[in-house]
């Protein structure tokens, strides 16, 4: 099959999967130009071997761009990695000799194909794939027929439709007959910090089925906790794994906060549940493994103590820099792990296209074009500051530079929470509207104004005061005249919104339009809606769930275009306003939570709609979180 024409197939029966009805046809598109997007990620990824001390390090496989996931096979001599060398976000499976040579090619799809497992007697590799209804489910690979079998996306197995749906990290029984794995069917779509965060957090438990999909059941699981990364014991009697609080899996993600959690290894016998926690204590404890009868070896995840650890007495701690997901060989002798790279990628960097006749590059956030072609965004990856350039990325050029002309605090620049956020061209090509303030977690305790500059830089002006205490995200009407953008409320502990607002530039009065908990409004290119995301209170919860909305100017005739109970959001429109791009969570996690670094919703992709919410259809499926996305209009290539 086309690798790029997979996405296109399944989308009836992706949508299906998540409980939903077939899509009405997509309105015509426009012509095919680049679809730009940002995905948090690591720029680079090489996989090494070293001795399990620590010693006679060196790199097994380097493909030049990404590898990562390795692990041996029951007998020592083979490793299996997933590699993006089809394109960066296209993940396969491969496998190697322990020497890096023999390097082979074991799947070939569009889809995310991750965290492989060889069989014992290396039939057959378990692995994670997307490839039927682009949810994450455990899959079967014959090596001898090549055929495959989805052990976990069938009825009975699968959850409820509207809970989230993952299976994650399959580890193969020593007798080659039983698979474990974790989890989140019929848990709850619920954001961090008790349910008011966009991004949610993830709830796992452990299940086991047999090889032939029969014998399926839960062999541990805990109420708001997080249980992963199952492994079996020689014997096949008991699995290890790591436990944390569920609401750690967002903490996990940021540096900031990742020391100020924990998590514990665990393990549980298989036939009674009978349980024993093998650590205690702070840092945050993950990949674990037996090793023999009764040591198990992990990795502590973060700050000066991340190393390799084990249970044995006495063992020292094994410091290796840079290292991610490490696994052991069956004797113990040897490890096998990954190490990031994270330049961040150029402006334009070609990424792996779903779409026919489509390219599809890396930008930095929020991109937006002029008529003339031109192009604005926020530099966040460099200082949240706001450059220009044509579409192609020449002729960039600074046109507010927020290290120099806002007195923000840096520290929380370099950390993302300020910058000139989400600039937006006026319709002339003239002026570019933006937000220059603290945004996300500080936009509760910090200002934040409107702003507009020219576009060759000059003409700076500031179009809010402080009697608007944080406003941010501005769109310009059709006609030039007017600016909505967000409001939000001082309140330090919860960084509350206030809802839409329209700025008269020639007046300067502000008219409220919405009063909910609404946020990145776009007005359409014709002037007559207002795009946005708002959250919607659920029981037991602050903001739990994001959708996309339009409204009229005047605040009439609201209309709700998504309502998956995952998080919608960055919506923009097509230049023609038939479209509307935006990042969804519906697809669910990839991967386990906890194995991300430096992100914040790991397992978003993009989606596109028609303008009146129907055709909804996914055109990313990669293991990052995929966001901001733009399609290049025709004036701009």
């Amino acid at each position: 099959m086309d690798r790029r024409k997979f996405l296109g197939g399944a989308a009836s029966a992706s949508l299906l999967a998540l409980g939903q009805q077939p899509w009405a046809a997509v309105a015509a598109e426009p012509a095919k130009g680049p679809l730009l997007l940002n995905r948090i990620g690591p720029s680079a990824s090489q996989i090494f071997i070293a001795n399990a001390d620590g010693s006679d390090e060196r790199k097994l496989i380097d493909s030049g761009t990404l590898d990562y996931n390795a692990s041996f096979s029951a007998d020592g001599q083979w490793i299996v990695f997933t590699s993006e060398r089809d394109g960066l976000g296209n993940s396969n499976l491969y496998r190697a000799r322990t020497d890096g040579t023999q390097v082979e090619r074991l799947t070939d799809g569009s889809a995310v194909e991750d965290a492989a497992a060889l069989s014992p007697d290396a039939s057959k590799v378990a692995f994670v794939g997307t490839r039927d209804g682009m949810l994450a489910n455990i899959w079967l690979l014959d090596l001898k027929t090549r055929t495959l079998k989805n052990l976990t996306g069938v009825k009975g197995i699968q959850g409820r439709a509207d809970s989230p749906n993952g299976f994650f990290r399959p580890s193969w029984s020593p007798d080659g007959q039983w698979l474990a794995f974790s989890s989140d069917r019929d848990t709850e779509w619920k954001g961090h910090h008790n349910g008011a965060g966009w991004e949610h957090t993830q709830e796992l438990s452990i299940y086991v089925i047999r090889a032939d999909g029969t014998g399926f059941r839960k062999v541990s699981s805990r109420k708001d906790y997080c249980q992963g990364s199952p492994k079996w014991s020689a014997d096949g009697k008991r699995i290890v794994f790591y436990e944390t609080q569920a609401e750690y899996t967002y903490w996990v993600l940021r540096p900031d906060l990742l020391l100020k959690i924990d998590s514990q290894i665990v393990s549980v016998d298989v036939a009674s549940g009978e349980r024993t926690e093998h650590t205690s204590g702070p840092g945050f404890k993950i990949s674990p493994q037996y090793l023999g009868s009764d040591e198990i070896v992990y990795r502590r995840k973060g700050g000066p103590e991340d190393g390799l650890y084990s249970t044995a007495p006495g063992k020292a701690m094994v410091k290796i820099a840079g290292l991610r997901t490490p696994a052991w060989s069956p004797d113990g002798k040897r490890v096998v792990y990954e190490k990031f790279t994270w330049r961040g990628w150029k402006q334009n960097q070609a990424l792996y296209s779903w779409e026919a006749g489509r390219e599809y590059r890396y930008t930095d956030v929020w991109p937006a074009f002029s008529k003339d072609g031109w192009m604005v965004l926020t530099a966040k990856h460099e200082d949240g500051s706001v450059d220009v350039m044509r579409a192609d990325g020449s002729e960039r050029r600074r046109v507010y530079d927020v290290t120099q002309q806002s007195g923000l605090d840096l520290t929380l620049v370099k950390r993302g929470l300020a910058g000139a956020f989400f600039p937006v061209w006026s319709p002339d090509g003239e002026w570019i509207v933006f937000g220059v303030g603290e945004w996300f977690t500080q936009r509760g305790k910090g200002r934040a104004k409107l702003m507009r500059v020219k576009r060759d830089g000059s003409g700076l002006e500031q179009l809010t005061d402080d009697s608007v205490f944080n406003a941010g995200f501005p769109s310009y009407s059709a006609d030039g005249n007017e600016v909505v953008f967000r409001i939000a409320n001082q309140d330090p502990s919860s960084a509350s919104l206030g809802g839409l607002a329209v700025l008269n530039l020639e007046t300067r009065k502000i008219r409220h339009i919405t009063r909910g908990y609404d946020n990145m409004p776009i007005w359409s290119p014709d002037g007559s809606r207002i795009l946005f995301n708002r959250g919607v209170r659920n029981p037991d919860s602050i903001w739990s769930n994001f959708d996309l909305y339009t409204v009229r100017p005047d605040g009439s005739d609201l209309r709700r275009l998504t309502d998956h109970p995952a998080s919608d959001g960055h919506p923009v429109w097509t230049a023609d306003g038939k479209q509307i791009l935006y990042n969804s969570g519906q697809a669910g996690y990839r991967d386990e939570a906890c194995h991300y670094d430096q992100t914040f919703q790991p397992y978003g992709q993009v989606f596109v709609m028609n303008a009146d919410g129907s055709g909804k259809r996914q055109i990313t499926d990669s293991i990052w979180e995929d966001s901001t996305p733009q399609y290049v209009p025709p004036g701009a290539r």
